[in-house]
């Protein structure tokens, strides 16, 4: 049902459409075509994600959609039909079943009287006309990379959604990842295969880091019949997506591809939450208390937390915020340091001295550099291209007992990490029904003839948006806005940042969403050769370690 607060698009006659970015054409023999597209695999460099086109249409007021692809951009006359959801009883009692074609969804709420209507992506939801047969759909589905609570549920409601909704039988889960396409079985999916998996953690499928072949992959579901691929993961497996969704379009097959962002740090941008943050901030409240008992029954006693966020601190943020017992939290995004005047070793001191006892959390990403520089380790990484972490958590008890040691006071110190524990468990009710609504707007979209997009909730409506928008950046902490204040002030902790400094990050913070306003409009300018600027609303921060305070 289109909601009465919906923007929508303007008429024909009062937007310009933006030429798309168009994939250059492949020349020469099947070699030099197979080894030209085996050169963008992701599994030496990502797919270059500017090769990706962008449907922009602009309208007044400064009103730019960012809409997603088509099966019709690339397969022309493509035949409809009506949407059986017209005729499923469940929805007998609905005013009005399919939202408004022209519905969006604003990126940015808060505007000022001089704002423009800024960017918008189209609103997810059932459509009148579909481009689909149920029973022409063979759909499937992959989960990739680490583990996060709601997995399940995400699978149990696509299958459930596509079966009862529109009555798809054909459906198959992909085993162990990308790599499953070409190396593992298939299991088939039904509503009674999937009935209670909800209940359980982690992915019935199976899942692994790396093993992308796009070309393989891609083979891989011609050869089955494929014609519908949802794929949940993080930002790593969205820009496999992407490249897998080019690869299909290259070919002019009739297969829509879908994401569904996962991510249990919170850390894709442009979205208001990933699915099962809510239960892992939940499930961080136990570690939480547990390290404040311990501490509390202890003298000189620290319980120390660590908790998931190798680039973002939000599990850690939102976890201290909820929990109340925390004296100290470090993220990625916030500089510390430890020894000297003002520095965390004689913050830890004053507050043990103060009241007897202190609870710390750490996000695994936090303090990296200094790890690194105090045990000169070299850059690793996984199988997906991640740093491997240096365990912060072991590094910083190490040198808080080397602090009290060496001044001959006692210490009991608790070390706490509850990070698998965590990622493995069912998720919360919240999480569940965020999931249930994030999947059958997955497949309300794939049904409707749209690809290439992911689904996610825009300030609080549903949205289908362009692979690229949420992996050209990662969602950060900004440690210059009100939520860090609140919990700055909620463990009375120092920010070990000067005066100075933090006027120098905000300007840092302030360059770097210009220069990226900038970017935009100069390529929109090159192409079109219309200027106008896009609302941003991303943090792009990046961290860097200070020096102690300046006096």
């Amino acid at each position: 049902m289109a909601s009465s607060g919906s923007s929508t698009i303007p008429s024909t006659n009062s937007y310009t459409r933006l030429p798309d970015l168009k994939i250059p054409p492949r020349s020469g023999s099947s070699a030099d075509l197979t080894r030209s597209a085996r050169s963008s695999r992701l599994g030496s460099p990502m797919e270059d994600m500017t090769k990706y086109e962008k449907k922009l249409l602009q309208g007044d007021g400064g009103y730019l959609l960012e809409d997603v692809p088509h099966l019709t951009d690339y397969i022309p006359d493509l035949p409809t039909h009506p949407n059986p959801l017209q005729d499923n009883t469940a929805y007998s009692v609905v005013k009005q079943y399919f939202v408004n074609t022209d519905d969006t969804v604003v990126q940015k709420v808060i505007q000022h009287k001089s704002s423009s209507r800024g960017t918008h992506f189209r609103r997810a939801g059932p459509r009148q006309k579909v481009y689909f047969e149920s029973d022409e759909v063979k759909a499937c589905i992959v989960t990739c990379g680490g583990l996060c609570p709601g997995l399940n549920t995400v699978i149990r409601e696509i299958v459930c959604g596509l079966e009862v909704m529109y009555g798809v039988k054909e459906l198959i889960g992909i085993q162990g990842g990308y790599m499953g396409f070409y190396s593992k079985n298939t299991v088939t999916l039904t509503r009674k295969t999937v009935d209670d998996i909800h209940k359980k953690g982690g992915t019935v499928l199976g899942t692994s880091r790396g093993g992308h072949d796009t070309i393989k992959i891609v083979d891989s579901i011609q050869d089955r019949g494929i014609n519908m691929v949802f794929i949940i993961g993080g930002d790593g497996t969205q820009k496999g997506a992407a490249a897998i969704y080019q690869e299909v379009k290259r070919r002019g097959y009739k297969c829509v591809v879908c994401g569904i962002p996962k991510t249990i740090d919170n850390d894709i941008p442009v979205i208001d939450k990933s699915f099962g943050f809510d239960s892992a901030v939940e499930e961080a409240q136990r570690a939480i208390n547990a390290a404040h008992v311990e501490a509390e029954s202890a003298e000189n006693g620290i319980g120390l937390v660590k908790l998931m966020g190798r680039y973002s601190g939000f599990i850690a943020q939102y976890a201290t915020l909820a929990s109340r017992d925390v004296d100290l939290c470090l993220i990625p995004e916030s500089p510390f340091y430890l020894d000297g005047h003002g520095g965390l070793l004689e913050f830890i001191e004053k507050r043990i001295k103060e009241y007897g006892h202190m609870v710390i959390v750490v996000a695994e990403g936090a303090g990296q550099d200094l790890i690194a520089q105090d045990m000169k380790s070299m850059d690793n990484k996984d199988a997906s291209g991640n740093k491997l972490l240096l365990d912060v958590g072991l590094w910083l008890s190490q040198k808080i007992k080397e602090h009290f040691g060496k001044k001959k006071k006692t210490l009991n110190l608790k070390y706490i990490d509850p990070t698998y524990m965590i990622r493995a468990i069912p998720s919360n009710a919240s999480d569940n029904v965020y999931c249930t609504l994030l999947a059958q707007c997955a497949l309300h979209g794939a049904m409707a003839g749209f690809t290439g997009y992911t689904v996610g909730l825009v300030n609080g409506r549903h949205a289908y948006i362009p692979f690229y928008k949420i992996t050209e950046c990662q969602n950060k902490v900004s440690i210059t806005d009100r939520m860090w204040a609140r919990l700055l002030s909620s463990t009375n902790q120092p920010s070990f940042l000067s005066k100075k400094d933090i006027e120098e990050k905000k300007e840092e913070e302030e360059l770097q969403v210009s220069a990226t306003s900038a970017d935009n409009v100069n390529s929109i300018t090159t192409r079109t050769g219309l200027g106008f600027s896009p609302i941003l609303t991303l943090s792009l921060y990046h961290p860097t370690f200070m020096k102690p305070p300046r006096k």
